[in-house]
């Protein structure tokens, strides 16, 4: 019979899976991060962990989506800093470039390979996966509204466009080195155009 866990307990046991689970995918990638590896770190027994997360890649998952949703939050503040003078094609390629670099700079989306996350996105439920893409597409929904763009742009479209972006990042080698901030800068811009 598991044991029962006061509100406290749960928080923080919930609070050290994450902070390992970061630390392991840091350390092993997704693939090789184990439940037998999460519960020894943060002493607990493999049972308990089911309690709390039915599946490992739900767990890395929410690491990871949480440090997506703190640079979306940076992205809205940022956006919505700017003075109306600054909404150009190219202020707003500007700052959507800066977070894309940014993001590839933070630790837990540096140790994310593309195989990595297929992987992930393979063994989430749908309505995960579907959720975290409506969460995107309402984000953009949301910068959509500080910043001057054409009524007709369809949100879902210009979402899969900055997913499609998103991919392209993951394959940085395969696009070329030396080419790619051109590239990427080159892609975001032709969205934002599309945008305004």
């Amino acid at each position: 019979m598991p044991k029962s866990y006061s509100d406290q307990e749960r928080a923080y046991i919930k609070k050290r899976l994450k902070e390992e689970a970061a630390a392991c995918m840091g350390q092993f990638g997704i693939r090789r991060t184990t439940v037998d590896e999460l519960v020894k770190r943060v002493k607990i027994p493999k049972g308990t962990f089911y309690l709390f997360y039915p599946s490992k890649e739900l767990l890395l998952f929410e690491v990871i989506q949480e440090q997506h949703e703190l640079v979306n939050q940076q992205l809205y503040q940022t956006l919505s800093g700017l003075g109306e003078e600054a909404f150009s094609a190219e202020k707003i390629t500007d700052v959507i470039f800066d977070f894309y670099k940014m993001t590839e700079q933070m630790p837990i989306f540096q140790l994310i390979n593309s195989e990595e996350i297929e992987l992930l996105v393979r063994k989430l439920p749908q309505e995960v996966v579907q959720a975290h893409l409506q969460e995107d597409t309402d984000t953009i929904g949301n910068l959509f509204t500080l910043i001057p763009a054409k009524k007709e742009v369809d949100v879902n479209i210009i979402s899969a466009a900055f997913h499609a972006i998103y991919y392209a990042t993951l394959h940085k080698k395969e696009i070329g080195e030396e080419q790619y901030d051109q590239a990427l800068r080159l892609l975001i811009h032709g969205v934002v155009t599309q945008i305004l």
